[in-house]
């Protein structure tokens, strides 16, 4: 039984885009490509916008476009889910 308190959780050290894609790369060396088509806000954002990312321990906030994405919903292949929830309700 282990009684280290130290997190596993893996964290993203940088964030950048190409036309389509959003890049995050990890921590533990990885590097996740996510189309941009899975984040509305992120895709009609502009250049500037999607460059005033904050990482934080448990993801990724773009303050100006009110988008938040954990990186544990990235290694699970969930995009933004916003719009399914608006139609279901």
């Amino acid at each position: 039984m282990s009684t280290s308190t130290e997190s596993t959780e893996v964290r993203a050290t940088a964030v950048r885009f190409d036309e389509d894609t959003m890049w995050v790369d990890l921590d533990d060396g990885r590097t996740l490509g996510i189309p941009l088509a899975w984040f509305p806000r992120l895709l009609h954002g502009t250049l500037a916008q999607r460059a005033e990312v904050r990482i934080s321990p448990s993801g990724l906030h773009w303050e100006e476009l009110d988008e938040d994405i954990s990186i544990r919903g990235l290694l699970a292949g969930r995009g933004d889910w916003t719009l399914f929830r608006r139609r279901a309700a």
